[in-house]
């Protein structure tokens, strides 16, 4: 999250005791702003990065715990204070049990504290204890997406060290920029030096994917020091995604590591990236398979026996019948339910503070009553009774239960060939066998290059709309 400092003339925030925390909703994202008790001055404020209220007050907590714990408002704090707390932080996330859904969720608050506590470090005016915890709850973080993932050997080694630290450990003083500037630029630095300055201009779904591929890339090419790199190296980095991997992802993933060392180089951190013709070519198309019509039918069939008033019954209907991606389904309000003519459709959107992943992707979906069983008159009875967003889950809670559901009622491997995004490829290939016109089924996929969401009552939307209602109902056999 962004920490923007605003220090006031003779106001040290550290000085004195934080006063109630207070939140605040901007262009539809939440911010957390925090001050001195007794000052209106010396505030800064972290963007917490989402417009679900639930998640912000969620992550808002654990930013408040974390500031807690590092005595942010004390920097007379000694080590062996910070060390007792940093012990218990440690501990808690070596032992704390998780479920599905909450490990996606901590990865996600996880993430967001490591960037915290980088920018409280590079930009809050702390003690020289302060900073060495702060360098510390940097590697616990890690280690604990490590042991989220069943590795927990970071974690146990990090308690075990803290734990048998002597009380008269001297500090150790921050090295000087000489030091670092001779340090090997390991791909795990280069990378986030990268979504540092990336942070801002990158949706966070977006910044999601390139840490957990830079993290990929990161584990294999370990201490390997850039600065010094070959081709080789970068040889054995494909060679061994190739190992457990299909081409087409490898192909992504090397697309991430051309991205980042290009930037490397302008930004004169290495002089070389050495990626040019390194993406396999053989295999490389989508390992994401469409489910059959047989599989469609199951979900449809399932989602049927829910109750009216189930959200995940009318989540994996529409996922079904429209094709939307999963992030733009879960930011549906009920203001995007509405009436074009005599079609009823959904509108995908940027308003209210919603993300959508480009502007092609903005468009209207009509929806086809009867499809699979669909029930409008039923769906549209579940929207009047919403108070305003259709689905009130977080962004990992969402995807977490959905995709779970469909590997229950499928009896799916875990192994993202198949997940809620392979819905859309069924309904491409829907239109497809209908032999829908490609600029059609292209608006409404969102692939297309114009949208007709900004001209949604101009002349001839209805026209465009019943077009597309009529090639879904011809491509669903309706």
């Amino acid at each position: 999250m962004t920490i923007n400092q605003h220090s006031q003339t003779g106001t040290n925030l550290l000085q004195t005791a934080l006063a109630k925390p207070y939140h605040y909703r901007r262009s539809g994202r939440y911010y957390l702003r925090l001050r001195p008790q007794g000052t209106a001055k010396g505030f800064f404020t972290l963007s917490l990065r989402t417009t679900d209220k639930a998640t912000a007050m969620t992550i808002s907590q654990e930013i408040l715990q974390t500031l807690k714990a590092y005595h942010f408002d004390n920097p007379e704090a000694t080590w062996d204070e910070l060390r007792e707390r940093l012990i218990d932080i440690a501990e808690h996330s070596l032992t704390m049990a998780f479920g599905d859904s909450s490990l996606v969720a901590y990865e996600m608050i996880n993430d967001e504290h490591h960037q915290a506590l980088r920018e409280a470090s590079a930009k809050m005016p702390l003690s020289v204890n302060q900073q060495r915890a702060v360098s510390k709850a940097l590697e616990i973080i890690e280690a604990s997406q490590d042991r989220m993932k069943g590795r927990p050997g970071k974690l146990v080694e990090i308690v075990r060290d803290l734990k048998g630290e002597s009380c008269s450990t001297s500090v150790a003083l921050t090295p000087s920029l000489s030091v670092l500037q001779i340090q090997p630029m390991t791909f795990k630095t280069l990378s986030g030096l990268y979504m540092e300055e990336r942070k801002d201009s990158i949706q966070a779904s977006t910044m999601r994917d390139v840490k957990s591929t830079c993290d990929v890339i990161g584990a294999i090419l370990g201490d390997l020091d850039l600065k010094n790199h070959s081709r080789d190296d970068m040889r054995n980095l494909r060679a061994k995604l190739l190992e457990e991997r299909k081409p087409s992802t490898v192909r992504k993933i090397l697309t991430r590591l051309s991205t980042v060392m290009d930037w490397g180089v302008n930004n004169d951190y290495i002089s070389k990236a050495l990626t040019d013709g390194l993406k396999p070519t053989k295999g490389v198309d989508s390992a994401r398979e469409a489910f059959s019509q047989d599989q469609v039918k199951a979900l449809m069939t399932h989602a049927k026996t829910l109750p009216v008033d189930s959200w995940q019954r009318w989540a994996l209907s529409l996922g079904v019948i429209t094709g939307t991606r999963i992030e733009e389904l879960r930011q549906l309000t009920k203001a995007d339910v509405k009436q074009v003519g005599d079609v009823w459709i959904i509108d995908i959107n940027r308003d209210d503070g919603k993300t959508a992943k480009t502007k092609n992707a903005l468009r209207v979906i009509p929806l086809t009553d009867g499809a699979y069983g669909f029930d409008l008159q039923a769906f549209r009875g579940f929207v009047e009774k919403v108070d305003s967003k259709l689905f009130k889950l977080g962004v990992g809670q969402f995807s977490g239960l959905l995709n779970g559901m469909l590997r229950d009622v499928l009896d799916l491997k875990a192994d993202r060939t198949q997940t809620f995004h392979s819905l859309r490829h069924s309904l491409a290939g829907a239109m497809k066998a209908a032999e829908v016109p490609v600029g059609t089924a292209e608006s409404i996929l969102g692939h297309a290059s114009g949208s007709i969401s900004y001209d949604l009552y101009g002349a001839g939307s209805g026209v465009e709309v019943g077009r597309m209602a009529e090639a879904l109902k011809v491509a669903f056999a309706v």
